[in-house]
């Protein structure tokens, strides 16, 4: 084996993390993206060479063969949280998935990973996770010993999850949520990250779904990022026909400007938002892989303290109010 794996998506939120321990292990990394002038980032990873951006087009077959060229695994990162001209949902996760896997069974490559999410389901209202399982069923028709993996809400610094919600909360005193009593079960980023580097190495293959050691409602999460930053905020539920109303008009807008004001919410991920997104019932997940989940209280301040009134010195007022007067 020449130890060289391709990572799609290798530079997004998830695939940086995959990326970083793949070059730690001493892999030769690949990381295969549309912009690779906005991915040198991911060099510094590993030594001299060690780690390359190179272009692709996930939805041409040609573009993905050109990278998978003396791969020994694959590990597929892309997906989409809403539609943007021909990055849609079934090119990106359904289409896209099929043609990596079909091209990496072609060239002979030993393994694969696939990053799906919690909720997919062929049946399901959301055309979100109808694609991600059709991509998931492709994965393992071309790549049956694959390694699926299916994380709730990922967690973690870069995240836009709890990032977006505390910068909200920045402005007035009501924060406006769709599906509070919605449950999740945010997973950290890095865990995901070791799962994928199991599954690339060989000990681990099937699927698992992969969920933090708490579960939480969306209005529980949010009191908790709150606590973090430190702003005392109104959560407030909007019922989802009010949700959805400003979805459509969120669309208009956005198809409107040509897509440069982008919409809070779309009717798609309101489809989402009413069905629990926790690990299911008998399923494998991070315990499977000897893998101990880690808190959120044990992360979420190390990025969440520049959304704090006092930002960075919050710690230093806090100590000096202890101060006796002398």
């Amino acid at each position: 084996m020449s130890n060289l794996v391709t990572i799609f998506g290798g530079s997004g939120f998830v695939g940086r993390y995959i990326t970083r321990r793949m070059a730690k292990a001493g892999w030769r990394v690949r990381v295969a993206v549309r912009n690779p002038d906005e991915s040198l980032f991911v060099k510094p990873y590993g030594v001299v060479g060690q780690v390359e951006p190179v272009f692709c087009n996930i939805r041409d077959d040609d573009s993905v063969a050109a990278v998978m060229g003396g791969a020994d695994v694959v590990i597929n990162c892309v997906g989409v949280l809403d539609e943007v001209g021909k990055n849609t949902f079934n090119a990106v996760q359904a289409e896209g998935a099929e043609r990596i896997a079909r091209v990496a069974a072609a060239h002979g490559v030993a393994r694969m990973v696939h990053i799906s999410a919690i909720g997919a389901d062929a049946e399901a209202d959301s055309e979100y996770a109808r694609t991600k399982a059709k991509g998931e069923a492709d994965v393992l028709a071309h790549m049956p010993d694959a390694m699926i993996l299916r994380p709730s809400i990922i967690f973690g610094q870069e995240d836009q999850f709890f990032n977006r919600f505390a910068s909200m909360s920045r402005f007035g005193p009501v924060l406006p949520v769709a599906g509070a009593e919605t449950r999740f079960q945010p997973v950290y980023v890095d865990d995901v990250a070791a799962a994928a580097e199991m599954g690339a190495m060989g000990d681990a293959a099937g699927i698992f779904e992969l969920g933090g050691p708490e579960v939480d409602t969306f209005r529980g999460l949010m009191h908790r990022m709150l606590d973090v930053v430190q702003r005392r905020r109104l959560v407030l539920n909007m019922p989802f026909w009010i949700a959805r109303i400003v979805a459509s008009v969120g669309a208009v807008v956005q198809f409107l400007s040509i897509g440069i004001v982008k919409a809070p919410l779309t009717a798609d991920q309101l489809k989402n938002l009413a069905v629990d997104n926790v690990v299911s019932e008998g399923a494998r997940g991070l315990s499977d892989l000897g893998i101990q989940p880690t808190a959120m209280g044990a992360v979420l301040p190390d990025y969440l303290w520049r959304f704090r009134p006092s930002g960075q010195y919050a710690a230093i007022k806090d100590s000096a109010k202890n101060l006796r007067k002398t």
